[in-house]
């Protein structure tokens, strides 16, 4: 191992660690350094496919491209992505190798998840720089401390660093980085160089008492106090955030989209971009909520389908959603939500539910059966001729996206296919994906990512604000999604390196 480190930490979970490694990771990035993130083992639904077909979490991902490098699995070798409240389909170096209890994960897989990571972490020593490596939650979870492979036995193993963060925006930051430097061992509070206090509102001046106090009680530097900034957007991995209230749109959209927030809903990030186009209101329709008369509906993917179908069923929403379809709403769905669109839903084997078959929403003349075999490749795609009224228009049109499933979808009497994959992890191919019909404007597709596209993004939405009886934006008012997140990455950097004493951070590194 040649690379030198660094590793961030924190008091708990969602305290913005995730986003203080990618601006660090864009910071060094900037100043000419081959930088790479790594987090040794990640739990997340958001989960994202590299161009070999590999699966890892979407923070190292975005942290990848802040750094300027293509993401690789070797940054998240292993990834958790709950299948339950206590059972996680466990991927390793892109691939599942089963589900596991936690208990059984801990009990029994730690030692080989161990070997797995530093493995990792060798091959990206060998070939950058420098590696920010992001811990998970706390590293006071006493309970876990024999067995964790991601906060300081990676920072041991390692020779990393720690920079402890905190969120002040949850209160009682003063607490959490005290009692979580306490409940540390001896040598593991040796590891902590310092402290990062993150989502900072007001005058930093009068929080100099604080500063001073904690300096003097814990013997350890604060590194710098990050701003609550807002503003820009870095795509976020944890389902946890849309728990709290998320409507975007300016005084008077044009357009509303519900977007459902099933239970085990995945990659979310799918509709970031919708979030940042002018004409548009994007809510996340939660439990206990109505559907309300949105222009668009779009159901998400799910880690359980079939589950998170009896849900759509019980809570109202499928009637809700089948009688807005049936009066000319458009409705997608993306992976998990095409299958829900479906006719039926066979899981004969037990591959994500105990519920050996359900029907559908009975949108789309479509049967899927579950299957062992995940697919996970990136691919490219173009729109195939009649492939439906939100797609008219857009014949031969080229998307790009990835695909995460582990059904099969076969088209049943009256359904039509919506785009031709053209190629899969760069191999030339030529594969029907999704469904849709003449009589409605319902479509769906297995290609995560389709919002990313920002020529097929606004050519949906002009769709639906022609069904409202509105004049489309066209082309001249596309929002370039690379363009935006490029300009995101270099205000975060920005934004971060003014708030961090960066000579101080330098030297922690050993630049």
């Amino acid at each position: 191992m040649t690379a030198k480190n660094i590793m961030f930490q924190g008091t708990g979970s969602h305290v913005g660690k995730s986003v203080i490694a990618a601006a660090l990771c864009r910071i060094l990035y900037q100043d000419g350094y081959r930088v790479a993130p790594f987090k040794s083992q990640n739990m997340a639904l958001n989960s994202f496919v590299t161009k070999d077909g590999g699966e890892m979490g979407r923070a190292q991902v975005v942290q990848a491209e802040a750094a300027g490098i293509e993401p690789h699995v070797d940054m998240n070798p292993i990834l958790l992505k709950p299948t339950g409240n206590a059972t996680s389909q466990v991927v390793v170096l892109g691939r599942p190798v089963g589900n596991m209890t936690a208990k059984e994960y801990h009990l029994n897989w730690t030692t080989r998840g161990l070997e797995v990571a530093m493995e990792a972490y060798r091959r990206l020593a060998e070939r950058f720089d420098v590696i920010v490596i992001e811990g998970a939650g706390s590293p006071a979870e006493i309970n876990l401390r024999e067995t964790e492979i991601v906060n300081m036995r990676i920072a041991k193993l390692t020779g990393a660093p720690v920079v402890l963060v905190g969120d002040i925006d949850k209160g009682g930051v003063l607490a959490q980085l005290v009692g979580t430097l306490e409940l540390l061992s001896e040598e593991e509070r040796e590891l902590v160089a310092g402290f990062i206090i993150n989502k900072f509102r007001g005058d930093v001046s009068l929080f100099q008492p604080a500063v001073e106090f904690l300096e003097q009680k814990t013997g350890k530097p604060v590194l710098g106090i990050v701003p609550y900034f807002q503003g820009f957007r870095v795509p976020e991995e944890d389902s946890v955030l849309l728990e709290e209230e998320r409507v975007s749109g300016g005084d008077c959209p044009a357009l509303e989209v519900a977007v459902i927030r099933l239970p085990r809903i995945s990659n979310f990030t799918d509709f970031d971009p919708l979030e940042e186009e002018p004409d548009v209101r994007l809510r996340y329709v939660h439990r206990g909520e109505r559907l309300g008369n949105p222009d668009l509906i779009i159901i998400p993917g799910s880690k359980n389908t079939i589950e998170d179908l009896l849900y759509l069923r019980r809570s109202g929403l499928e009637a809700e959603i089948v009688a807005a379809a049936r009066r000319g709403v458009p409705v997608i769905g993306i992976c998990g939500g095409f299958q829900m669109l479906g006719e039926v839903l066979a899981d004969p084997l037990g591959t994500e539910s105990a519920v050996p078959e359900v029907n559908g929403l009975g949108l789309l003349p479509v049967e899927t059966v579950f299957e062992p075999d995940k697919v996970t490749c990136q691919v490219e795609a173009t729109v195939l001729p009649e492939a439906g009224p939100l797609l008219a228009g857009a014949e031969g049109m080229r998307v790009e996206g990835y695909e995460i499933h582990m059904g099969r979808s076969l088209l049943r009497s009256g359904g039509r296919p919506v785009f031709c994959i053209t190629s899969r992890r760069g191999e030339k191919v030529e594969v029907l994906d999704g469904a849709c019909r003449d009589d409605l404007p319902v479509f769906g597709t297995y290609i995560h990512g389709i919002f990313d596209n920002d020529k097929l993004r606004r050519h949906i939405l002009d769709r639906v604000r022609e069904r409202k009886g509105l004049k489309p934006l066209g082309e001249e008012s596309q929002v370039s999604m690379k363009e935006l997140r490029e300009r995101s990455f270099n205000l975060l950097a920005d934004t971060v390196r003014a708030a961090l004493d960066m000579e101080k951070i330098y030297r922690i590194i050993g630049l």
